[in-house]
């Protein structure tokens, strides 16, 4: 099993979501997150002043997946985030060791 962590842009969330279900993969967790990387931020202006927003407001998607799925839902998520400008994103994949299901104590894939 995988966990899957994309940081994309918050407009873009939809797109990815509608992605993935029509790839059959099902769940997922959506957290309103900020932050920043090579971009360091922006500047923005309120009221006539300027400011920096260095923390920018993106959204993280996790999925935990069957090994199988890995490749499919990364394709997905890169294809439907892709805007082609600065901030796109960034995926994670790593490897899980154990899923348990709290209510029936499926273990594994089948806890998924």
């Amino acid at each position: 099993m995988k966990k899957i962590e994309a940081i994309i842009k918050p407009y873009r969330l939809e797109d990815v979501k509608d992605g993935l279900m029509k790839a059959g993969i099902q769940g997922m967790t959506v957290i309103e997150v900020k932050g920043f990387g090579r971009q360091k931020g922006h500047t923005e202006h309120y009221r006539g002043a300027e400011y920096e927003a260095v923390f920018l407001t993106k959204v993280k998607v996790e999925l935990v997946i069957p090994d199988e799925m890995v490749e499919k839902a990364v394709a997905v998520i890169q294809e439907r985030a892709k805007t082609g400008k600065f901030g796109d994103g960034k995926i994670f994949v790593s490897s899980l060791e154990d899923v348990i299901r709290i209510r029936t104590g499926e273990k594994g894939v089948a806890a998924i």
